[in-house]
């Protein structure tokens, strides 16, 4: 049981560090192209949907790679 925790909370910190990287060098995530962006007068609207494929599929990758 220790063991699998302590592999699940090494996994879940890398993918903490992963998203502060992101971040911290810039990457456009939630600005890639095919993300639906409509502004209208009075509304904004904004589904990520390039992004959201994307994260996913780098999730999935450190999942397997830790299965």
């Amino acid at each position: 049981m220790r063991n699998i925790l302590g592999g699940q909370l090494i996994l879940i910190g890398l993918i903490i560090v992963g998203v502060g990287l992101f971040i911290k060098l810039g990457l456009p995530i939630g600005r890639l192209p095919g993300d639906i962006y409509i502004k209208g007068d009075n509304f904004v609207f904004y589904f990520p949907i390039t992004t959201g494929i994307l994260i996913s599929l780098i999730v999935s990758l450190i999942l397997r790679l830790f299965k």
